[in-house]
């Protein structure tokens, strides 16, 4: 179950894979930097610019990067011998990477509510202190979740699911030969998709991996353009 890709196109999902991914962990680590700073220094402004900058990093970079980097992973394992059901790894990489998307998207009204008190004219140090806490307890470890599937991207730890254990079974036996009284059809590969061409009809039927994601992609598309014309998923 997966899409064929040019080796350009797959060094191409690769790049904006390892990018995103990367790129999602510096903005968290520099995000957690400005909670921190919020949290510890003493000067009005430096405060009151720490949260403001948090709610622009979140909304414009960190949750942008988040989807960019599930989507990539998405077609990166669909477009190669991996899978995406078929290694305990992959599994375990798009499910953390999914907690932590979710999670974030959930504290994205915790990160406009400090940006709001901190734009106040006089703001209450106690109510950003306690915001600023919880955020900068998150960043940290959204940092170590997310540090997992980069290691799990590295070592590749041994493991197939059944999945992918009947699936290797399925490939190991023997491929009957069509008779020659009445050829199959020929079948074509697009996009994930196999083609079968018979007389003047053309059926196409689309394997369960690819429309799940290609499905996913197409929602998480949308939640992206949402929460970018929307000024945010907390906001009301």
């Amino acid at each position: 179950m997966t899409i064929t890709m040019t080796p350009s196109l797959r060094k191409f999902a690769l790049t904006a894979h390892v990018t995103s991914s990367v790129g999602l962990l510096g903005s968290i680590a520099a995000f957690l930097a400005l909670a921190i700073a919020g949290l510890t220094s003493q000067d009005t402004q430096i405060i009151r610019a720490a949260y403001l900058a948090m709610d622009l990093t979140a909304r414009f970079v960190i949750v942008p990067l988040a989807f960019a980097s599930l989507l990539t992973g998405f077609v990166q394992s669909l477009g190669t011998p991996w899978g995406l059901f078929r290694h305990y790894w992959v599994v375990a990489k798009l499910l953390l990477t999914t907690f932590a998307t979710i999670v974030l998207l959930a504290k994205m009204e915790l990160i406009s509510y400090a940006a709001h008190l901190a734009a106040e004219t006089i703001f209450s140090r106690a109510d950003l202190r306690t915001a600023g806490m919880q955020l900068a307890v998150h960043a940290a470890g959204g940092l170590l979740v997310l540090f997992v599937p980069a290691i799990l991207s590295v070592y590749k730890p041994r493991g197939l699911t059944p999945y992918g254990r009947s699936e290797q079974h399925a490939q190991r036996k023997p491929t009957q030969q069509p008779s020659l009284a009445s050829p199959r059809p020929p079948i074509y590969s697009i996009g994930g998709a196999g083609v079968e061409h018979g007389g003047g009809s053309i059926t196409i039927t689309f394997r369960r991996a690819s429309v799940l994601g290609f499905i996913v992609i197409v929602a998480a598309v949308h939640i992206v353009i949402l929460h970018l014309t929307s000024g945010g998923l907390g906001h009301h």
